[in-house]
């Protein structure tokens, strides 16, 4: 038990360095050493670690985030420490959006994955994702007929891309498409590190009626390799209270939905 609860102190500690690196834009060693009671050795081997996972830059006495930057593809499993409890709040909200009897399409990622945890049981829904952990989430819903296309699979991701997968999902025609970003320019639209998830993405756009992006505040004002989308092709706008008013008001005066979880 007390190796267990070792474990799990450690889980949280490092969710929430990297939570304040995220607000702050930097930490030091001896400010983390003093907040969660632990040896700088320790503090150092949690900062080495997510430098050699590519999630931060070390400095001197400490560390530094990529300013403005996603262009790092991180592996999944390093983006669900970041944000954690926002990405909760947002899939409730997103996922409340889902009517009984609708065909949607969630996109790879730790945020659509919250929105698939907390669709309704009683509702019965047509799901096309091409992420193998979002299609395994609801592989014991009874009310739910999941659809994967073919393609070409990204480990980092767990997702299926390139041009299988955008043939595949030309076929299809859905009331919603749920599409998580690492970047969201309130200028200029959606951004991804990838070009193939950013091609397959506008495929989703294109068969879509409703085009919802769902990403908590920490992404806003930030850009990446791949372009998915500009403003006006987005309806709605799933974030988090810490939406700055400057970016709520741009996203209002292009008439985009936004809903604050």
């Amino acid at each position: 038990m007390e190796k267990k609860n070792k474990k799990r102190s450690t889980v949280e500690r490092r969710k929430k360095i990297l939570n304040m690196l995220d607000e702050n834009g930097q930490v030091f060693v001896h400010e983390l050493s003093d907040e969660f009671k632990v040896s700088e050795v320790t503090i150092r081997n949690d900062l080495d670690l997510f430098e050699s996972k590519k999630l931060l830059l070390r400095s001197r006495g400490g560390a530094m985030k990529y300013e403005n930057s996603v262009s790092m593809d991180f592996q999944i499993s390093d983006k669900d420490k970041i944000h954690y409890a926002e990405k909760i709040k947002i899939g409730k909200k997103a996922a409340a959006l889902v009517n009984n009897g609708e065909t949607i399409i969630v996109d790879s990622g730790t945020t659509t994955m919250e929105i698939v945890k907390n669709l309704n049981p009683s509702y019965s829904y047509n799901v096309i994702t091409n992420a193998f952990n979002i299609a395994n989430q609801l592989i014991n819903a009874q009310n739910i007929n999941i659809i994967v296309p073919g393609g070409t699979l990204r480990k980092n991701s767990h997702s299926l891309v390139g041009p299988l997968a955008e043939k595949s999902l030309r076929n299809f025609y859905v009331d919603k498409v749920f599409i998580g970003v690492d970047g969201f320019d309130t200028s200029q639209g959606a951004f991804t590190p990838n070009i193939e998830e950013a091609s397959l993405n506008q495929v989703m756009i294109d068969i879509a009626k409703e085009v919802i992006l769902v990403a908590d505040s920490s992404k806003f004002q930030r850009r990446s390799l791949a372009f998915i989308c500009p403003l006006d092709k987005i309806d709605i706008v799933v974030t988090d209270e810490k939406i700055s008013k400057e970016d709520l008001k741009k996203l209002e005066e292009v008439k985009i939905k936004v809903i604050i979880a």
